[in-house]
């Protein structure tokens, strides 16, 4: 396919690039920082008209894309201001899936956040491994995630045929950012993350597995790595960090307390990369 990537210059952009790149799609990366070039294309996102123009075509870097991955956005709250933060990420996220149905793009894969889903987790979740039916927002940028889910929920509907995956990234981890799991045995280690990470390259692979099987309607799925990024067994940790919590009694030794279980039997996502 001939695949736009938005934020194709950030940490889960450069691997998704990569990724369908050996699979063999040809793809457009659309970002505010990077070289222009074959393959890719300086775009502000925030203006409707660039990124309409851009999905249509780009002079002597493509005639029309097949589908996009929308990773683009100020990824924490504190970079900009809090009300920045949702003003800029829901406006481009707006106009990203707009232009895609104005431009004829049916097949869309989305970056939502586990900040749509309780994070911090200051308030415990109602059950665990956390899922996709609990949507809970505690900051802009997860506000911000919620309404972006929503948008995509309705406009999906507005063309038959058309295709919208939201993927809810937990933190993105780099190949070479694994030094931090040094921490993995301290008491409170992730617990805003409920102990959840994903390497890049496995978010990578979930967004091309979401392409694959991407059917006409709206679908919200979990990324994250299966096995949790603490040194404790994954039923201790919950004791601790949310006593009284329901705890699902086939929970794996160290399985994720942010589910992966979705994914996995709907899309076969198995994460290849483990931190231990």
């Amino acid at each position: 396919m001939r695949i736009g990537v938005t934020g194709s210059g950030g940490k889960l952009g450069r691997a998704t690039v990569e990724r369908l790149r050996a699979d063999g799609h040809v793809v457009s990366g659309f970002d505010l920082a990077g070289t222009p070039g074959p393959g890719f294309t300086r775009v502000d996102l925030t203006d409707f008209g660039q990124t309409l123009d851009a999905f249509l075509s780009v002079t002597a870097r493509h005639d029309g894309l097949d589908a996009l991955v929308h990773l683009a956005a100020i990824p924490v709250n504190g970079v900009v201001p809090d009300a920045a933060t949702f003003h800029n990420n829901v406006t481009v996220s707006f106009n990203a899936l707009f232009a895609a149905h104005r431009a004829g793009i049916r097949t869309i894969v989305l970056a939502s956040s586990i900040t749509a889903m309780g994070f911090p987790f200051d308030e415990a979740p109602p059950s665990l491994p956390v899922d996709e039916t609990y949507t809970s927002a505690n900051n802009t940028y997860g506000l911000g995630k919620v309404a972006e889910e929503a948008i995509a929920a309705q406009l999906v509907g507005w063309t038959p045929g058309t295709s919208i995956t939201a993927l809810r990234f937990t933190n993105v981890v780099g190949s070479d950012e694994y030094a931090t799991f040094e921490r993995a045995a301290e008491p409170g280690y992730r617990r805003d993350l409920v102990g959840s990470w994903v390497d890049a390259r496995d978010g990578a692979l979930a967004v091309a597995l979401a392409l694959e099987a991407a059917e006409p309607g709206f679908e919200v799925y979990n990324v994250a790595a299966p096995e949790s990024g603490n040194a404790q067994p994954s039923r201790e940790v919950a004791a601790r960090w949310f006593p009284g919590t329901p705890v699902a009694s086939d929970l794996g030794e160290f399985e994720s307390l942010m589910s992966t279980r979705k994914i996995r039997d709907r899309l076969g996502f198995v994460a290849e990369h483990d931190w231990r």
